[in-house]
């Protein structure tokens, strides 16, 4: 029996009850987030006032406190931050409570400084207060999604899938099964009665998606954008391209294929991190490059740096400086050979810097040339291979990677997905991770991976 026979029947007529329940706890953990943040405000002021020695118990500040988070809550319930959307997606969480917390704290100063009160406050116990509550309320909002995401996953909200003779996705989780011609539903723009049993199947979802073929696709289009609900319809024919929006050029409507992950104002904030790291690490690590060049010098006849063609940003090849780890005579211009262990074109020395990653260092070379970033997908050699094919042969997607710099250490590297790549798999899992880091890019997440990168500088696939 397929999917579609195993919905058919009934399924509408279960779905009110089902929907009511969902309301209702969106209902609950909305009322949750607003408590949450009430207490994170609560909580960060009053540490402020324990650190500027204020006793807890003073008046003065909390009946201020309360007006303020009376306002906060307003002007956050205005700013949409308490849209279900912010129970499951972090980034509309953190940015409309942050956003609404801005707003408050704005409101307070120019209170504060019409009434003349700003000698009766202690800079000290609001500016900490102010730090605190910003910190617990974006904590306390990401512990929230990720325990909602967990706990109800695809089950908070009513979704239904309409088969009108078209593809079933391979993933219907959590989705209402209902075939068109099974329950009389058809395209029909002109039998008013047609729309009103689509509307009245329609009252209890949340989002609908419509699968079907391409001559009902505008007919189906027209019936749900007066449907008051979040209407989709599948188009397999556009997956080739993985379009991101619609726009319009002179008249006539184009896809939006590729954007720049990254605005002006981001990648400024990045390159600075670049900049305001490599320049200090440099200096303080001076010494060890020069210990690392003279040993390299010493153990085997040859140039200190090996460089090698890999594809950075934009696609554009350019030179990577690493220290040179393998015997002249069988450096591996073209990558085309993964290093595998024991490798026997591997110096002693180079064993022991591939080992630690000390072969990485001048790699901060690039990136003050701009060439590179510290955190970013990894370049590869033109010839690198899994199973016998190219990267970009094992998957397409390879080349979505290039949209930023390339790093010197990144998501896939802190997840252990190093060494050399013997299966697609291996090369799989890589590309997974670069596309996450480049779809969810921040700059606390590159100073995540910072961090996390000195747990695996010796790593067991560095070799």
């Amino acid at each position: 029996m397929s999917k579609i026979d195993l919905a058919i029947e009934g399924s509408p007529g279960r779905q009110p009850a089902t929907s009511a329940v969902q309301r209702t706890v969106r209902l609950w953990l909305c009322l949750l987030l607003l408590v949450a943040d009430m207490a994170a405000l609560a909580a960060g002021f009053a540490i402020g006032l324990r650190v500027a020695g204020v006793p807890l118990a003073a008046g003065e500040f909390w009946h201020p406190l309360a007006g303020g988070m009376v306002v906060y809550g307003a002007i956050a319930f205005h700013n949409q931050a308490y849209n279900p959307v912010c129970l499951t997606r972090i980034t509309p969480s953190l940015r409309n409570a942050i956003m609404a917390f801005a707003g408050t704290l704005l409101i307070f100063l120019l209170v504060v400084f019409s009434l003349k009160a700003t000698g009766d406050l202690s800079r000290l116990g609001i500016s900490t207060g102010i730090l605190c509550s910003s910190i617990l309320l974006a904590f306390q909002r990401l512990l929230i999604v990720q325990s909602v995401r967990r706990n109800f996953s695809d089950n908070l909200f009513a979704q239904l899938l309409i088969i009108d003779d078209g593809v079933i996705p391979d993933d219907v989780t959590g989705m209402i099964l209902v075939d068109a011609a099974a329950v009389g539903i058809r395209a029909d723009l002109d039998d008013p009665y047609m729309l009103h049993r689509l509307g009245t199947l329609l009252r209890d979802y949340d989002r609908v998606v419509i699968s079907c073929p391409g001559d009902r696709k505008a007919d189906w289009a027209q019936m749900l954008k007066g449907a008051n609900i979040l209407g989709e319809i599948i188009v397999p024919e556009l997956d080739p391209m993985a379009p991101l929006a619609v726009r319009n050029c002179r008249g006539v409507p184009t896809l939006v294929v590729a954007r720049g992950p990254l605005n002006l104002a981001n990648r400024a904030k990045k390159r600075l991190l670049d900049i305001a790291i490599t320049v200090p690490l440099l200096i303080a690590l001076s010494p060890v490059l020069i210990a690392v060049a003279i040993a390299i010098r010493l153990d085997s006849a040859g140039p200190v740096f090996f460089k090698q063609e890999r594809i950075g940003r934009g696609n554009r090849l350019f030179h990577i400086l690493k220290f040179r780890s393998m015997r002249v005579e069988q450096c591996d211009a073209a990558g085309s050979a993964s290093t595998q262990r024991d490798d026997d074109r591997i110096t002693r020395v180079g064993a022991f810097i591939r080992k630690t990653s000390l072969d990485e260092l001048p790699q901060m070379i690039n990136v003050l040339l701009g060439e590179m970033s510290l955190v970013g997908p990894r370049p590869h050699a033109l010839g690198s291979t899994a199973e016998e094919q190219l990267f970009w042969q094992v998957d397409r997607q390879y080349w979505h990677r290039h949209a930023l710099k390339p790093g010197i250490t990144g998501l896939a590297q802190i997840r252990g997905f190093r060494g050399a790549t013997e299966t697609r798999r291996d090369i799989l899992n890589r590309v997974e991770a670069d596309l996450e880091y480049l779809h969810g890019w921040s700059l606390m997440r590159d100073i995540g991976i910072l961090f996390g990168t000195f747990n695996v500088l010796v790593h067991r696939n560095a070799y």
